[in-house]
């Protein structure tokens, strides 16, 4: 399926140290041909470095995947001890 990108928000954006961070958003926008519009709110992880993206997954759970990044977080933290 394409789709007419209508828009994209962020709602939250976090810091959770050690270059992790959890994003929250929400798309929306219309299947190309119709009038009806869709919206998919999601999270992603990323992993920065040196100010860059090296790493990121995103996901429809967002309970699970903020408990996935809190963890992340966590085990970077800890490697570094």
């Amino acid at each position: 399926m394409t789709a007419d990108l209508a828009d994209r928000a962020g709602e939250e954006i976090v810091g959770l140290g050690k270059g992790v961070t959890l994003a929250v958003s929400v798309q929306t926008g219309r299947p190309t041909g119709s009038s009806v519009e869709v919206q998919i709110r999601f999270a992603s992880i990323q992993i920065c470095e040196d100010g860059l993206i090296v790493w990121m997954k995103n996901y429809n759970e967002i309970d699970e995947n903020r408990a996935a990044a809190e963890r992340l977080a966590e085990e970077r933290a800890q490697a570094d001890v």
